[in-house]
């Protein structure tokens, strides 16, 4: 059975970022995001899959999530939709699919998630990129870790219920 991953960096008011990219500088958690998805099939939005790239696919095989059936990404695969990149990890025999963003790859797959892991970072960004709500009667906080820094944040594992 296929493990659907959504990982994510969240401010406390619920964006993931202002405009483009992450908004926050924290390395540990860039390790943490780094050593998660090493080796592994990438679910992205366009957008975030051209933030990324430059080298940082080398290991991965990222699946982007686009309208335009005419697109190709340079490194990796277009779906269509978040189902069409489950079925294509599953078939290919993948243990874990991670969704790594943007809002509209986030949304599409929150329903058949099967596990987060949410970087909470004690700052607010007042406005941006909406992460999809998270519902404690769905999601049972698992494993939380905290770091100091600036901005200070914490880890959760969730499981789907």
């Amino acid at each position: 059975m296929l493990t659907v991953t959504l990982i994510a960096a969240i401010s406390e008011d619920g964006y993931i970022s202002r405009d483009h990219g992450v908004p926050w500088d924290m390395p540990d958690d860039r390790a943490h995001y780094r050593s998660h998805t090493a080796g592994k099939w990438l679910l992205l939005g366009r957008t975030t899959y051209e933030e990324m790239l430059g080298g940082w696919f080398r290991d991965h095989t990222p699946l982007v999530l686009s309208r335009d059936e005419q697109w190709r990404p340079a490194v990796g695969q277009r779906v269509s939709s978040a189902r069409d990149a489950v079925t294509l990890a599953e078939v290919a025999g993948e243990e874990e699919l991670v969704v790594c963003g943007g809002s509209a790859a986030f949304s599409q797959a929150m329903p058949i998630a099967t596990q987060l892991i949410i970087t909470r970072v004690h700052a607010r960004l007042g406005n941006g990129v909406p992460f999809p709500p998270i519902d404690p009667a769905v999601w049972a906080v698992t494993r939380s870790t905290s770091h100091e820094g600036d901005p200070s944040y914490h880890i959760e594992w969730l499981e789907r219920r």
